[in-house]
Protein backbone atom coordinates (compact mmCIF):
# COMPACT_ATOMS: atom_id res chain seq x y z
CA UNK A 1 0.00 0.00 0.00
CA UNK A 2 1.34 3.45 -0.92
CA UNK A 3 1.25 5.74 2.12
CA UNK A 4 1.91 9.47 2.18
CA UNK A 5 4.16 10.42 5.10
CA UNK A 6 4.21 14.15 5.88
CA UNK A 7 6.67 15.13 8.61
CA UNK A 8 8.99 18.14 8.72
CA UNK A 9 11.30 16.72 11.39
CA UNK A 10 14.07 14.78 9.63
CA UNK A 11 14.71 12.25 12.41
CA UNK A 12 11.03 11.42 12.92
CA UNK A 13 10.43 11.28 9.17
CA UNK A 14 13.29 8.86 8.52
CA UNK A 15 12.27 6.69 11.44
CA UNK A 16 8.65 6.40 10.27
CA UNK A 17 9.75 5.88 6.68
CA UNK A 18 11.90 2.94 7.83
CA UNK A 19 8.98 1.45 9.77
CA UNK A 20 6.58 1.78 6.84
CA UNK A 21 9.05 0.08 4.51
CA UNK A 22 9.66 -2.67 7.07
CA UNK A 23 5.90 -3.29 7.28
CA UNK A 24 5.73 -3.79 3.52
CA UNK A 25 4.36 -0.40 2.49
CA UNK A 26 5.61 2.13 -0.06
CA UNK A 27 6.19 5.45 1.74
CA UNK A 28 5.75 8.67 -0.24
CA UNK A 29 7.47 11.50 1.64
CA UNK A 30 6.45 15.15 2.03
CA UNK A 31 8.58 17.52 4.12
CA UNK A 32 5.95 20.23 4.69
CA UNK A 33 2.21 20.85 4.53
CA UNK A 34 2.25 22.38 1.06
CA UNK A 35 3.96 19.33 -0.43
CA UNK A 36 1.59 17.05 1.48
CA UNK A 37 -1.52 18.85 0.21
CA UNK A 38 -0.22 18.86 -3.37
CA UNK A 39 0.52 15.14 -3.21
CA UNK A 40 -2.83 14.20 -1.67
CA UNK A 41 -4.85 16.30 -4.11
CA UNK A 42 -3.07 15.00 -7.21
CA UNK A 43 -4.47 12.36 -9.54
CA UNK A 44 -3.55 8.85 -8.41
CA UNK A 45 -2.69 10.04 -4.89
CA UNK A 46 -2.27 7.52 -2.05
CA UNK A 47 -5.38 6.48 -0.14
CA UNK A 48 -3.57 6.45 3.23
CA UNK A 49 -1.77 9.41 4.77
CA UNK A 50 0.13 9.96 8.01
CA UNK A 51 0.29 13.71 8.63
CA UNK A 52 2.12 15.68 11.28
CA UNK A 53 -0.17 18.31 12.81
CA UNK A 54 2.46 21.06 13.07
CA UNK A 55 4.24 21.60 9.72
CA UNK A 56 5.61 24.60 7.79
CA UNK A 57 3.52 26.16 5.01
CA UNK A 58 0.30 24.36 6.00
CA UNK A 59 -0.57 22.44 9.14
CA UNK A 60 -2.08 18.97 9.18
CA UNK A 61 -5.60 20.29 9.69
CA UNK A 62 -5.45 22.44 6.56
CA UNK A 63 -4.04 19.51 4.57
CA UNK A 64 -6.95 17.36 5.74
CA UNK A 65 -9.52 19.97 4.71
CA UNK A 66 -7.99 20.49 1.27
CA UNK A 67 -7.66 16.77 0.60
CA UNK A 68 -11.29 16.15 1.56
CA UNK A 69 -12.45 18.98 -0.69
CA UNK A 70 -10.38 17.74 -3.63
CA UNK A 71 -11.39 14.09 -3.22
CA UNK A 72 -14.97 14.06 -1.88
CA UNK A 73 -15.89 10.69 -3.40
CA UNK A 74 -12.57 8.85 -3.13
CA UNK A 75 -11.47 6.52 -0.31
CA UNK A 76 -9.03 8.45 1.84
CA UNK A 77 -7.84 7.64 5.36
CA UNK A 78 -5.76 10.28 7.17
CA UNK A 79 -3.96 9.80 10.47
CA UNK A 80 -2.76 12.87 12.37
CA UNK A 81 0.48 12.75 14.34
CA UNK A 82 0.20 15.23 17.18
CA UNK A 83 1.54 16.18 20.57
CA UNK A 84 -1.87 17.75 21.23
CA UNK A 85 -3.77 15.16 23.23
CA UNK A 86 -6.69 17.07 24.71
CA UNK A 87 -10.26 16.21 23.74
CA UNK A 88 -10.68 19.63 22.18
CA UNK A 89 -7.66 19.10 19.92
CA UNK A 90 -8.79 15.62 18.92
CA UNK A 91 -12.25 16.94 18.02
CA UNK A 92 -10.62 19.67 15.89
CA UNK A 93 -8.69 17.01 14.03
CA UNK A 94 -11.77 14.95 13.28
CA UNK A 95 -13.75 18.01 12.22
CA UNK A 96 -10.97 18.93 9.78
CA UNK A 97 -11.36 15.55 8.09
CA UNK A 98 -8.87 13.31 9.88
CA UNK A 99 -9.93 9.70 10.49
CA UNK A 100 -7.57 8.85 13.34
CA UNK A 101 -4.70 10.22 15.39
CA UNK A 102 -1.52 9.07 17.11
CA UNK A 103 0.01 10.97 20.03
CA UNK A 104 3.69 11.87 19.72
CA UNK A 105 6.13 10.48 20.62
CA UNK A 106 4.45 7.62 18.77
CA UNK A 107 4.55 3.94 19.61
CA UNK A 108 5.44 1.91 16.48
CA UNK A 109 3.01 -0.89 17.31
CA UNK A 110 0.15 1.59 17.78
CA UNK A 111 0.95 3.33 14.50
CA UNK A 112 1.13 -0.04 12.72
CA UNK A 113 -2.26 -1.07 14.13
CA UNK A 114 -3.92 2.21 13.15
CA UNK A 115 -2.50 2.01 9.62
CA UNK A 116 -3.84 -1.54 9.33
CA UNK A 117 -7.27 -0.31 10.39
CA UNK A 118 -7.10 2.43 7.76
CA UNK A 119 -6.12 -0.04 5.06
CA UNK A 120 -9.07 -2.29 5.91
CA UNK A 121 -11.48 0.64 5.67
CA UNK A 122 -10.00 1.87 2.37
CA UNK A 123 -10.15 -1.63 0.88
CA UNK A 124 -13.81 -1.95 1.90
CA UNK A 125 -14.59 1.44 0.34
CA UNK A 126 -12.80 0.48 -2.89
CA UNK A 127 -14.66 -2.84 -3.03
CA UNK A 128 -17.96 -1.04 -2.47
CA UNK A 129 -17.15 1.44 -5.26
CA UNK A 130 -16.44 -1.48 -7.60
CA UNK A 131 -19.76 -3.12 -6.71
CA UNK A 132 -21.63 0.13 -7.31
CA UNK A 133 -19.97 0.48 -10.71
CA UNK A 134 -20.89 -3.11 -11.59
CA UNK A 135 -24.49 -2.42 -10.55
CA UNK A 136 -24.62 0.73 -12.70
CA UNK A 137 -23.31 -1.22 -15.69
CA UNK A 138 -25.85 -3.99 -15.08
CA UNK A 139 -28.70 -1.48 -14.84
CA UNK A 140 -27.58 0.13 -18.08
CA UNK A 141 -27.57 -3.26 -19.80
CA UNK A 142 -31.11 -3.94 -18.62
CA UNK A 143 -32.24 -0.94 -20.65
CA UNK A 144 -30.34 -2.12 -23.75
CA UNK A 145 -31.89 -4.29 -26.47
CA UNK A 146 -30.06 -7.58 -26.85
CA UNK A 147 -30.63 -10.83 -28.76
CA UNK A 148 -33.11 -11.57 -31.56
CA UNK A 149 -36.37 -9.64 -31.93
CA UNK A 150 -39.28 -11.34 -33.73
CA UNK A 151 -40.56 -8.81 -36.25
CA UNK A 152 -43.43 -9.18 -38.72
CA UNK A 153 -42.23 -9.19 -42.32
CA UNK A 154 -45.36 -7.32 -43.47
CA UNK A 155 -46.44 -4.79 -40.88
CA UNK A 156 -43.03 -4.62 -39.08
CA UNK A 157 -44.55 -5.03 -35.61
CA UNK A 158 -42.36 -6.61 -32.90
CA UNK A 159 -43.40 -9.48 -30.63
CA UNK A 160 -42.53 -8.94 -26.97
CA UNK A 161 -41.83 -11.47 -24.22
CA UNK A 162 -45.56 -11.76 -23.44
CA UNK A 163 -46.27 -12.73 -27.06
CA UNK A 164 -47.95 -9.40 -27.81
CA UNK A 165 -47.32 -7.63 -31.11
CA UNK A 166 -46.64 -3.92 -30.98
CA UNK A 167 -45.17 -1.16 -33.10
CA UNK A 168 -41.39 -1.01 -33.25
CA UNK A 169 -41.20 2.44 -31.66
CA UNK A 170 -43.47 1.34 -28.80
CA UNK A 171 -41.29 -1.67 -28.08
CA UNK A 172 -38.00 0.25 -28.23
CA UNK A 173 -39.34 3.07 -26.04
CA UNK A 174 -40.32 0.52 -23.42
CA UNK A 175 -36.93 -1.19 -23.38
CA UNK A 176 -34.52 1.72 -23.78
CA UNK A 177 -34.30 5.42 -23.01
CA UNK A 178 -34.87 6.31 -26.68
CA UNK A 179 -37.81 8.48 -27.69
CA UNK A 180 -39.26 8.98 -31.16
CA UNK A 181 -40.44 11.86 -33.30
CA UNK A 182 -42.18 11.23 -36.61
CA UNK A 183 -41.26 12.63 -39.99
CA UNK A 184 -41.26 11.48 -43.64
CA UNK A 185 -38.11 10.32 -45.36
CA UNK A 186 -37.39 11.52 -48.93
CA UNK A 187 -38.14 8.11 -50.48
CA UNK A 188 -41.55 7.84 -48.84
CA UNK A 189 -42.34 11.46 -49.66
CA UNK A 190 -41.53 10.89 -53.34
CA UNK A 191 -43.60 7.68 -53.34
CA UNK A 192 -46.61 9.40 -51.78
CA UNK A 193 -46.39 12.34 -54.18
CA UNK A 194 -46.21 9.92 -57.10
CA UNK A 195 -49.33 8.09 -55.91
CA UNK A 196 -51.19 11.37 -55.46
CA UNK A 197 -50.31 12.44 -59.00
CA UNK A 198 -51.61 9.13 -60.36
CA UNK A 199 -54.92 9.62 -58.57
CA UNK A 200 -55.51 13.10 -60.00
CA UNK A 201 -58.24 13.08 -62.72
CA UNK A 202 -57.05 13.87 -66.21
CA UNK A 203 -58.30 17.24 -67.56
CA UNK A 204 -61.34 16.81 -69.85
CA UNK A 205 -60.99 17.84 -73.54
CA UNK A 206 -62.71 20.97 -74.78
Amino acid sequence: MRILLAEDDTVSREMMKAYLSKWGHEPMVAIDGLAASTALCAKGAPNIAVLDWMMPEKDGLQVCREARAARPNEPLYMILLTAKGTKEDIVKGFEAGADDYVIKPFDPNELKARIRAGIRIVELQLALADRIHELEVAMAKIKTLQGLLPICAWCKKVRDDQNYWQRVETYISGHTDARFTHSICPDCKAKQMSQLNLKKPEPSGS
